[in-house]
């Protein structure tokens, strides 16, 4: 029972998010906001809403290992898993944006994670609010770089002729998918980490994360293998930035989580700081500005020695 309401769990976050975000585009244009905004904040938030629902049901529930680990293991999925095979598929060019901007402010946003909560065992409302607002305050240079740049994102323009009662339907069907969706997941997580004998931490960090990675890693294979540049290393640690201070952050604003497993601060997030910083040598070494196959083969091979320990630590 526990696995059905996993599975029934992750189609209905799949579900939400895809309407929410429909909903979300159409109810922009209604409001005359520009293409690029609503690629760079409305689209943005929206498919980060079945992590920061799960995060916050975890956390609202008395799991907040789950929550925690939920971003966590997320962030290390997209680098590890997400980016790895997308390169095995095709080399990925790294622009000049990555050491500019996109690679420091992921950094930054990571270690922050990391010194709020190994300072006192927890990420405050006002820690949560500071990640937010860093947040708000990095997508406003983004809007106006863009702007400079003339730089436009991809936002499916027929969403801007939808009536209001589509808009409304969408909304609460993404609505209430993602309320149920996110309740089934953490419960079912919950009881098969106590069936298998594992902390609650081994499944955020691993039956979770890959759960709510698997869209992001469909969509970027078939964009990879019709050699569509749909996928970018931009796009992966924009997800990684905002699963931080967007889905921890608002959820810390409304319920401080607290770390109540030390493996969290000892192992896991060590190894989300690590797979972010080895992208900067990988960037480089030895053909400058591409993720080759080899190297999507090398962190795919990371990513699984990750998922191994994982589960033979065993928490």
């Amino acid at each position: 029972m526990s696995v059905l309401l996993v599975i029934l769990g992750f189609v209905l976050l799949v579900v939400g998010g895809e309407y929410l975000v429909r909903s979300s585009v159409a109810l922009s244009f209604k409001f005359n906001i520009s293409k690029m905004v609503i690629g760079m904040t409305v689209v943005s938030f929206a498919t980060s809403a079945p992590e920061l629902l799960v995060s916050l049901q975890a956390a609202l529930s008395g799991s907040p290992e789950i929550a925690i680990n939920n971003v966590v293991g997320s962030n290390i999925a997209n680098i590890g898993l997400v980016l790895g095979i997308t390169a095995m598929v095709g080399t990925i060019v790294v622009d000049k944006s990555f050491f500019k901007m996109n690679w420091p402010v992921m950094m930054l946003f990571s270690i922050a994670l990391y010194y709020f909560l190994q300072n006192d065992n927890l990420l405050s409302s006002i820690e949560g609010g500071a990640l937010f607002v860093a947040l708000i305050l990095f997508l406003i240079y983004l809007i106006r770089k863009a702007k400079k740049d003339q730089l436009v994102e991809e936002v499916d323009e027929t969403l801007a002729i939808v009536s209001n009662f589509k808009i409304v339907t969408w909304l609460l069907i993404g609505g209430v998918a993602l309320f149920f969706g996110s309740e089934w997941l953490v419960e079912g997580a919950k009881a098969i980490a106590i069936s298998i004998g594992v902390s609650q931490a081994v499944i955020g960090v691993s039956l979770i994360a890959f759960g709510t990675s698997v869209p992001e890693l469909a969509a970027s294979i078939i964009a990879a293998a019709k050699k569509e540049k749909a996928i970018s290393l931009g796009n992966l640690i924009g997800s990684n930035i905002f699963n931080i201070a967007s889905v921890l952050g608002l959820t810390a604003m409304i319920k401080p989580i607290p770390v109540t497993a030390q493996e969290i601060l000892s192992n896991d997030i060590l190894w989300m700081l690590g797979f972010a910083l080895i992208l900067f040598p990988l960037a480089f070494l030895p053909k400058r500005f591409e993720i080759s196959r080899y190297k999507g083969f090398f962190l795919v091979i990371g990513y699984g020695v990750f998922m191994f320990l994982v589960f033979t630590n065993g928490k």
